[in-house]
């Protein structure tokens, strides 16, 4: 690393300390949160960055002896250095990982919305298993789940559903599931036997706290209605389901889950927020994917991300081409199959990425 980098990383922790105790910064929780990670961040790269340093010199060091009139110091010194040297390749893939830059927002939790696409109601069922997927998924992580909102088809599927997921490195792993999910089978009101292909889409919101978006009230419509039912009759004799909108962007957000008025309307706000917060993210990445036009990712939802195949029993993810034979177990919620071989190429990636510019 450039001198100048690791002076730079050493005038942040400072500037950083000095803002953690800033009374203005004591008021905003999850800029404690997030300054304190960066902290803890830059402080495994300079501790790192120092160990380096010191076995460096030790080889240094070492290899004077070498030429030492001690034979016996030059024989301990030739043996020690290809150890050292051991030492200093591993010190030195330690710091290439450390300066990968984190995502900001895999600590939080999601809001995951999914929706039906083509294929009718085919597709509709087909969401219902993939909601029960990342159900699963959830239970099996220990995590906590809130449902916001569901349109429910006739046949028992959903046309959409929105819901959060709540606990540790949710977004870390869930943000490889954005995109659109394909699946490819014999619709049980197939008589003929025929192979159909639907869709549909899912969403992956890093959920945002009410501090970091401000939404201005004169900003949103709220519409309040009747809760709705598969087929679209009425299940509520109360207007208690609610629909807000957000002037200025266009977006709508609804929420029926709940009888009570006012719960609808806290879940449909924190929907609107996270979807602010992720419009806003996904602009600036745009900003920077301007400039690094190679990267992946992109954030790009309508791209086909992965394909379910029922007569071969094999899901398909088309980002990394992995291809795995059981279908079975990952609907059951053995998602991890195919997410950990995600996470490893995205580290591949940012790797190559950082030492590159090493």
């Amino acid at each position: 690393m450039k001198t100048s980098d690791i002076e730079s990383m050493e005038l942040r922790v400072k500037e950083i300390d000095k803002s953690l105790c800033s009374p203005e910064t004591l008021k905003r929780p999850p800029l404690i949160r997030s300054l304190t990670e960066e902290r803890a961040s830059l402080s495994r790269i300079l501790g790192t960055v120092e160990e380096i340093s010191k076995t460096e010199s030790s080889i240094k060091e070492m290899k004077g002896f070498l030429s030492d009139n001690d034979q016996e110091l030059a024989d301990l010194a030739a043996t020690e250095i290809p150890v050292m040297e051991k030492v200093l390749e591993k010190l030195e893939d330690k710091l290439k990982k450390l300066l990968i830059p984190p995502d900001s927002n895999d600590s939080r939790d999601v809001i995951i919305e999914i929706r039906s696409g083509t294929g009718g109601e085919e597709a509709a069922l087909f969401a219902a298993d993939v909601y029960k997927m990342y159900t699963s998924y959830a239970q099996k992580n220990g995590w906590s789940q809130e449902n916001f909102s569901s349109s429910g088809s006739e046949r028992g599927g959903f046309k959409e559903i929105t819901f959060a997921l709540r606990g540790k490195g949710v977004y870390s792993r869930m943000k490889f599931e954005a995109g659109v999910h394909r699946v490819q089978r014999v619709p049980e009101t197939e008589t003929s036997g025929r192979l159909h292909t639907s869709a549909c889409t899912v969403a992956v919101l890093p959920e945002a706290e009410e501090v970091e978006v401000e939404i201005n009230l004169e900003d949103i419509r709220v519409d309040v209605y009747r809760s709705s039912g598969p087929g679209g009759q009425s299940v509520n004799t109360t207007d208690s389901a609610v629909r807000i909108t957000h002037v200025p962007t266009g977006l709508v957000v609804s929420c029926q889950d709940e009888k009570s008025q006012h719960k609808n309307k806290v879940k449909a706000m924190k929907v609107l927020r996270s979807r602010l917060f992720a419009k806003k993210q996904q602009e600036e990445k745009a900003k920077r994917a301007e400039v690094r036009k190679g990267m992946v990712g992109s954030g790009d939802r309508s791209a086909k991300i992965r394909t379910y195949n029922f007569p071969q029993g094999r899901v398909t993810d088309h980002r990394i081409h992995l291809s795995l034979h059981s279908l079975k177990d990952i609907l059951s919620g053995d998602l991890d199959q195919v997410i950990k071989p995600l996470i490893e190429a995205e580290q591949e990636r940012l790797l190559a990425e950082v030492s590159s510019n090493l």
